[in-house]
């Protein structure tokens, strides 16, 4: 890849890859020319980020797309935030080792209006990730505006523009088809379609994941069918998640949610892995790993710091190291801003992990036996030992704090 030097610090930053990532003053191959030219004219980039709505929940993983878009809005560009509701029923095959169900539009529409509340939608500006206020730095558009209409030779047009040899070389798709995985027609759309989104929205840059370098690539070649000005791709990093090895996804139960509370933020965060700190400071705030202490174990309850201090502010992110270094070595104090749970949906008497079920602090009871079994769930720092410990009435409770590990508590209210 190209030198990054001419590019301005805030664009470079985190960035794993750019292409074309030429040099010189040429604009379609040179995104630095492309700025010059651009400021020259007094007309801001159109920056493009697509993103599918097939879940609920924005995890910081998510987020280091939006932060980048955000810092774009900031140096006076456009962000073109597309809600991939005609995409999203298709969902897209990437990382995929089989065919994604298809969701309804109330499905992708319910999620889509989540997704917009935990991006800042009608919050300020200075507390939203993305810039909903400034007047022309965002666009919000849906996909169906321009793919439902398309006609049956226009999709046939769109088929007409790649191979089944370029699909396959698709890595994820070249596994599901070398291990017999079958592989429905409609999934090579998703790329061209959401090529097309750039056509349909002339963009200047699109912003991805490194996972999502052939469908940007895709983007790239149909603006050019169309006699289009081309995008370029900007890259950036796939977050690892908590565990420190495998990326950061619900699935796998190793996520930071942006609405998560700052105690249950910050817990989590300061229990990262050694080797993901330097990255989680550069992608997820605007730190440079140098200024953060050499200590091991100082280093990562800086980062947590600064990472929840990104998200709900530095009194709040302070309390929250506060009440968590309180709550582990204590196992509860009247004073910490604990979450609260409501006990008013639990059945009394209620056995021990019926409890934690309950309350929402295990996915299931299954889970919950699992984890009083390893020694995980506490009460008043006290551990519960047996999964059928019985509790009488939610007064027993009430006020208490539940703790499961050393990363996630609940005040109990009856």
């Amino acid at each position: 890849m190209a030198s990054t030097l001419s590019l301005p610090a805030w664009l470079s930053r985190g960035m794993a890859d750019l292409f074309p990532a030429g040099d010189g003053d040429d604009a379609d191959q040179s995104l630095a020319a492309r700025l010059r030219y651009a400021e020259h004219e007094g007309r801001p980039l159109r920056i493009k980020l697509g993103i599918d709505p097939t879940g609920s929940n924005i995890h910081l993983g998510h987020s280091i797309l939006f932060r980048k878009l955000r810092a774009f809005q900031d140096a006076g560009h456009t962000a073109v935030l597309i809600i991939g509701d005609f995409t999203a029923r298709i969902g897209d095959p990437t990382g995929k080792s089989a065919t994604r169900v298809q969701l309804t539009a109330e499905e992708v529409e319910a999620n889509s209006a989540t997704y917009l509340a935990q991006l800042g939608q009608g919050q300020p500006k200075q507390t939203a990730l993305l810039d909903f206020e400034t007047l022309g730095r965002l666009e919000v558009r849906r996909n169906s505006e321009w793919l439902a209409g398309l006609d049956l030779p226009q999709v046939i047009g769109l088929l007409g523009t790649a191979t089944v040899g370029q699909m396959l070389a698709k890595d994820d798709f070249s596994k599901r088809y070398g291990s017999g995985a079958p592989i429905a027609l409609h999934e090579f759309l998703y790329p061209l379609l959401q090529g097309y989104d750039s056509v349909a929205v002339n963009a200047d840059v699109e912003l991805g994941g490194t996972d999502q370098k052939f469908n940007v690539a895709m983007g790239r070649d149909l603006q050019r069918h169309f006699n289009k000005g081309t995008q370029f791709g900007l890259l950036l990093p796939i977050l690892v998640g908590l565990d420190g090895v495998q990326k950061m996804s619900k699935s796998l139960g190793n996520t930071v949610g942006l609405e998560e509370d700052a105690l249950s933020m910050y817990s989590k965060l300061e229990k990262v892995g050694d080797g993901a700190i330097d990255d989680y400071v550069t992608l997820l705030t605007d730190l440079s790993p140098h200024d953060l202490p050499d200590n091991a174990r100082e280093k990562q309850k800086a980062m947590a710091l600064a990472v929840t201090a990104s998200r709900h502010g530095m009194e709040a992110a302070q309390k929250a190291q506060s009440d968590a270094a309180t709550l582990v070595s204590s196992g509860g104090d009247a004073g910490a801003d604990v979450p609260e749970a409501s006990l008013s949906a639990v059945n009394f008497p209620a056995k021990a992990f019926y409890l934690l079920s309950a309350v929402g602090i295990c996915a299931s009871s299954s889970e919950a036996r699992r984890q009083i079994k390893g020694g995980a769930a506490r009460l008043e720092g006290e551990k519960i030992t047996d999964p059928n410990q019985e509790f009488a009435s939610a007064a027993e409770l009430d006020g208490k704090v539940l703790q499961l590990g050393k990363k996630t508590f609940r005040r109990l209210l009856g």
